[in-house]
């Protein structure tokens, strides 16, 4: 039996992509799982699938980015689920374009999402986490937040962001027995990586699969309490 069984996890983007995939393997190794998103049709196929691992499977829609609407959707969830256990921020977007002939308003949008969703949602989670002195948090950054490339100013700098705040949060909360792990894959071959044509889904034997970044999280989670995967880089074996 797994001792992850009957732990409560939220996962933000979790309707398809690397968040459905961590959903999964959630279910798997028989966690309840809420997932957010904004699409709810999308969300609803998600958590029909999650629940025929015999598992409570939950959703809320709301966008990140929108504190109101995190707060409503935060309450709602832990309501539902009785507690939290582990919170994934996997929510994200991305766009590329030069820094110059990328619209303010979609440079800002980026930032809002990317930084200030993870940490509107963190927020919320965190006092439920320090009341139970135990829990984790998972923030998924990019090998963009580690060095930044032509033409991917704004998701490079939320994702740089994300690395600093997550790192920050780890020192912070360490005493409270809350593990914070900063992730900072390659190109999987995410929904929305496909979608912005950085990779593609047919190359399933040279490129990442969103399962083998679900398998690293849920190998941070069964270490023992008394570690913890501070961060990590995940590549594909394939140059």
């Amino acid at each position: 039996m797994s001792k992850l069984k009957n732990k409560k996890a939220i996962i933000t983007g979790g309707g398809r992509g690397l968040g459905k995939a961590t959903a999964i393997a959630f279910a798997k190794e028989g966690i309840d799982v809420a997932i957010t998103g904004r699409n709810e049709a999308v969300m609803q196929a998600t958590v029909t699938e999650l629940k025929t691992y015999g598992v409570n499977a939950i959703y809320s829609v709301f966008d990140v980015g929108n504190y109101e609407e995190v707060q409503a959707g935060i309450k709602t969830i832990i309501e539902e689920l009785g507690t939290v256990d582990i919170l994934v921020n996997n929510a994200g977007i991305a766009a590329f374009g030069s820094f110059n002939d990328m619209d303010v308003a979609e440079w800002s949008q980026i930032m809002q999402t990317n930084v200030m969703g993870m940490y509107y949602v963190t927020k919320e989670v965190l006092p439920h986490l320090i009341e139970k002195n135990e829990g984790d948090i998972i923030n998924v950054s990019s090998t963009a937040g580690l060095n930044g490339n032509a033409n991917t100013s704004a998701y490079s700098a939320s994702k740089f962001a994300v690395i600093g705040m997550s790192e920050s949060l780890m020192k912070e909360v360490r005493k409270n027995n809350i593990r914070v792990c900063t992730l900072t894959p390659s190109t999987i071959a995410s929904d929305m990586s496909i979608e912005l044509g950085i990779a593609n889904k047919d190359s399933v034997d040279s490129v990442l699969q969103p399962e083998d970044f679900a398998e690293l999280i849920v190998a941070g989670l069964n270490l023992p309490r008394r570690a913890m995967l501070k961060s990590a880089a995940l590549w594909s074996t394939n140059p």
